[in-house]
């Protein structure tokens, strides 16, 4: 239908412009309403002209302007007709436009013919910069999804801080993070309603969140982000992050809306086949098709992910085509491709997901047409990354769980976690408990199932009987915050040890910490390079919990020197002393890259729970250094 109607608007403006290149046209009016009142000139016509001085020819006559609606004047009737101006190229009148519009060749009817909706648009000037009236338009200050009254950071936080200073943290993360807490910092930084910082485009400022977002794997808060700007408003950098995750998200339709306004600003072959795509969707099906085979013959994209963008199109409308996928010449994997494969219905094949980035995982475990255990899978990834939240885990084994087509051992360990959590005997949910965390695959796999078990182990008993997995038990509760919960278990822990290390740091409200206690856990700690209890140090000088003779002696037992400064240190204390909560994240951010925390120093783990602490963040502060020492 909006093909027809674009024909149709096209023939309407090449038969105006012809009739005006030729002669007037013939008057369809009754006799006498065309004719000029004594002394006036026709209406719509020009007057005629006057030689030019020093010319003795008349100069050529403009192209006549459509006759403009005037408010009726109070002695004329009511029952007279007012006529419309036809818009001309820019929606002005013809007497307005450029005279390169009226030289400039327009197409045939057989090109015009042969145009897609977007070609038409595009060679007609029609196509919009906004595709939504005025009034509608939404403003560019304060983007973001979190609310400052919602746990959002301060919406002016970053308005008068250096455009560079903030471009860098955003655009110089990498986007992994050692610490879950980090992450989910980080995030809710990002994700805040924040105005831009004066001096930098509002737009580029959300096209560096969105993107910072997508390299830490929050496709999903990257695609709310970006669709809470009008598309009118996109910015070159904005564009190709919304690209990004639309794809990151496998809604390819998504960035169709996009595509009315900055359809001719990208040229590359990923772009122009989400064209074909969202062409489809509109109903232009055998177009679609047409352009998505002449780039397969022409090879501008691989084989494969012309496939099954095919594939994907083909579900819009009549043009369906018998499309085989086959992996047998397909090497790796691109963001691109796996989208594609999870948005048709397809699983990837095994060989080309192992050994893939994290970042394949942290999609499959929010994706909603995969499979429940592929979901739970990758989660084992996700969550310890700070993806998924402990409630999100159990709602995800409760699906399984409930599901009586899983049969596996996604199943069996989704039953082990109920009993985890409602078995009666609390040794048989401990044992449940240990055994969904041993039964890991690795490190970050097991550390992901502290997660999932966070609330059950919270509901178990203080028990001596259970002194000898305090340890575990509170590593678990602190992944999800539950602090309180695992202070219960101060009364029974044994000074010096794990348990008592994590909630030394952990607590919501602690004394000076006993030297004493921190002399045997150093004594006891057989990690690499004392790193816990280096990072403990850190924690607790971070905090305030520590003494500075006592910092400082033993600083010279670890040979560690918290208080020496470099350019990053300088800049997050001076953050802190601001007082600018959003800045210091965004900076801590910065300090925590890694895939590991062998990569974190304790130097830069003390300035960033210090800077958190004096900007009343100090319950991030608590469970990063928590963190820190359940996993150095």
């Amino acid at each position: 239908m909006k093909r027809m109607q674009l024909l149709a608007g096209a023939a309407l403006a090449l038969t105006s412009v012809w009739a005006i290149a030729q002669e007037a046209p013939e008057s369809l009016l009754p006799p006498g309403f065309d004719e000029p009142a004594p002394g006036r000139p026709a209406p719509g016509r020009p007057a005629p002209s006057r030689p030019a001085p020093g010319r003795g020819a008349p100069a050529p006559a403009a192209a006549p302007s459509a006759p403009r609606a005037v408010p009726a004047s109070p002695a004329a009737s009511t029952s007279s007709p007012v006529v419309q101006p036809l818009p001309g190229p820019a929606g002005g009148d013809l007497a307005d436009a450029p005279a390169s519009f009226a030289l400039k060749k327009l197409p045939t009817l057989d090109e015009l013919e042969k145009m897609s909706p977007e070609e038409l648009e595009e060679s007609l000037g029609l196509k919009p910069k906004f595709d939504i009236p005025p009034a509608a338009r939404r403003s560019m200050a304060q983007v973001g999804i979190i609310a400052e009254d919602e746990g959002g950071m301060r919406v002016g936080s970053l308005a008068g801080q250096d455009v560079s200073l903030v471009h860098a943290a955003l655009a110089g993360n990498g986007g992994e993070l050692v610490s879950r807490w980090g992450h989910i910092l980080l995030r809710r930084a990002l994700a805040s309603r924040l105005d831009a910082p004066a001096g930098m485009d509002p737009a580029d400022f959300i096209g560096l969140r969105a993107a910072l977002l997508l390299r830490m794997g929050e496709a999903e808060a990257a695609r709310a982000l970006v669709q809470d700007v009008d598309t009118g408003n996109y910015t070159p950098l904005l564009r190709d992050a919304a690209f990004d995750a639309y794809v990151a998200t496998a809604d390819f339709t998504g960035i169709c809306p996009a595509m009315a306004t900055q359809g001719d600003t990208r040229k590359d072959p990923p772009w122009q086949a989400a064209q074909a795509i969202c062409g489809a969707f509109r109903g232009d099906g055998a177009n679609a098709m047409a352009q998505l085979g002449r780039s397969l013959s022409r090879g501008s994209m691989p084989r494969i992910d012309l496939l099954l963008a095919q594939k994907y199109a083909g579900a819009a409308g009549k043009e369906r085509l018998a499309v085989t996928i086959e992996w047998d010449d397909v090497q790796d994997m691109t963001p691109w491709r796996y989208g594609m494969t999870i948005a048709v219905g397809l699983e990837p094949p095994e060989t080309l997901m192992k050994g893939a980035p994290a970042g394949y995982d942290y999609t499959a475990a929010t994706a909603p047409m995969l499979g429940l255990t592929r979901r739970a899978e990758a989660a084992d990834r996700a969550a310890g990354a700070g993806i998924l939240s402990s409630a999100a885990l159990v709602d995800l084994y409760s699906q399984i769980y409930a599901n009586e087509d899983v049969n596996d051992d996604w199943s069996q360990r989704a039953t082990t976690l109920r009993d985890a959590y409602v078995a009666t005997d609390p040794a048989a949910r401990l044992a449940a408990m240990q055994q969904l965390w041993n039964t890991a695959s690795s490190p970050l796999a097991r550390y992901s199932r502290k997660v999932l078990t966070a609330y059950a182990a919270a509901r178990l008993p203080v028990d001596t009987q259970f002194a000898d997995n305090a340890d575990q038990l509170i590593d678990s509760m602190l992944t999800a915050g539950l602090d309180r919960n695992a202070m219960g278990w101060s009364r029974i822990v044994e000074p010096g040890s794990m348990a008592w290390g994590l909630l030394a740091v952990a607590a919501p409200a602690a004394p000076a910490v006993n030297n004493a206690a921190l002399d045997t856990f150093f004594g006891d700690d057989e990690s690499v390079s004392q790193r816990k209890s280096a990072f403990l140090l850190a924690g607790l000088a971070g905090l305030g919990r520590i003494s500075s003779e006592a910092e400082a002696e033993f600083s010279r037992r670890l040979e560690i020197d918290l208080r020496r400064q470099s350019k990053w240190t300088r800049m997050i204390d001076k953050a802190a002393q601001v007082d600018n909560a959003t800045l210091v994240a965004l900076l801590a951010a910065v300090g925590m890259q890694g895939d590991g925390w062998d990569k974190m120093t304790p130097r830069y783990l003390y300035h960033i729970v210090s800077a958190l602490r004096q900007v009343g963040l100090e319950a991030e502060a608590r469970m990063i250094a928590a963190e820190a020492v359940a996993r150095g």
